[in-house]
């Protein structure tokens, strides 16, 4: 039981992290996030990059959050190699 919910975990957090990047990507072809697709992983992303955002110093037209929670996510993902 130990290591499906490890396998899961695991599962989820490389899940997170390609959202999160595609959602970097995605901003680079559509900044205002219109289309459907673009829609759909602001509305996934955004609950975890806004408290981010407030924590951030703002820093012009550049948004770190992004990079912020890819790095929390990548430790996590190198956290569970060990369990």
């Amino acid at each position: 039981m130990g290591q499906f919910l490890t396998l899961m975990l695991q599962s989820l957090v490389v899940t997170a992290w390609l959202v999160v990047l595609g959602r970097v990507l995605m901003s680079w072809i559509d900044p205002r996030f219109e289309k459907p697709v673009g829609q759909f992983l602001y509305s996934l992303t955004e609950p975890f990059l806004a408290p981010i955002r407030r924590i951030l110093p703002q820093t012009g037209m550049f948004d770190f959050s992004p990079l912020v929670l890819l790095i929390g996510l990548g430790l996590l993902m190198r956290m569970f190699l060990y369990l």
